[in-house]
């Protein structure tokens, strides 16, 4: 059955749906009692801070002379955005297929609740972070605010049209889900948190930079380290990169829609 309904009432429900959705995601998953929703930002906070801790107390290094504590934020917390959009989103359908069943609400309504609170929390914690540690003096201020700006927003962008295809696919089959959870750990030590595209071979730098999130962590470094850093990124290809999953995403969603949701 055809609804023909006006393009700007169609999105101002579907920012209602998702808006509803959102909140429903906070309450199930953080609850009302303790800090309730902050933890949207405090669980992302209190890995990079691990992290951060680790390196410290085991004095490792990254090799080079990057101050650890901006080199930890700004690598982890792009890690976060990006994996944990994808990870939320798989298998997202069954748990809430019932809502389906409400005439306005769509499998994307589901992905898109998921992927804007990872998003949120993500980026809550890390612009506290980057703000606490500047104001006790760990790490100096950004050098460039607005490549830093594109860089995460790039991230975004590319952790969600990931999370439209993981989620997708996992309706498909769980199987989708386990080769995404072993790919993610795959691609955690290729994603650039660990190190610069400059420090690696001539010939493995031609290679790496053939992952879109490497794009974007090396524009966030460039921002914030400013001259330190020689950061290698193409803004074309993220932008290339960026509409083509979002397509494939949107395509597969189509689909998985047309598969659970009621005629």
């Amino acid at each position: 059955m055809q609804h023909d309904t006006p393009l700007l009432r169609s999105l101002h429900i579907q920012r209602r749906v998702v808006g509803a959705l959102l909140m429903r995601e906070i309450l199930t998953r953080y609850g009302r009692h303790n800090v309730g929703f902050l933890w949207m930002f405090f669980e992302p906070m209190m890995f990079t801070l691990g992290i951060l801790a680790l390196w410290t107390i085991t004095k490792a290094t990254h090799g080079s002379s990057l101050p650890v504590t901006s080199f930890a934020i700004t690598g982890y917390s792009s890690v976060l955005l990006w994996r944990n959009c994808a990870s939320r989103c798989a298998l997202a359908i069954e748990p809430n297929q019932a809502l389906l069943f409400h005439r306005n609400v769509r499998v994307i309504d589901l992905f898109l609740a998921r992927i804007l609170l990872e998003i949120a929390g993500a980026t809550m914690s890390f612009i506290f972070l980057t703000v606490f540690f500047v104001i006790i003096g760990l790490m100096d201020a950004p050098k460039d605010i607005t490549l830093v700006i594109g860089g995460w927003l790039h991230l975004a962008m590319f952790g969600c049209s990931l999370g439209l295809i993981v989620g997708a696919l996992s309706e498909r089959s769980e199987t989708a889900d386990r080769i995404w959870h072993t790919v993610a750990y795959l691609l955690f030590p290729l994603s650039g948190a660990l190190f610069m595209v400059e420090w690696l071979p001539e010939k493995f730098q031609k290679i790496i930079v053939i992952l879109p999130m490497i794009h974007g962590t090396e524009m966030l470094r460039g921002g914030y380290f400013g001259s330190l850093v020689k950061p290698h990124y193409d803004i074309g290809y993220m932008i290339t990169c960026d509409l083509i999953l979002l397509f494939v995403g949107l395509f597969l969603v189509r689909d998985a829609g047309m598969r659970v949701e009621p005629q």
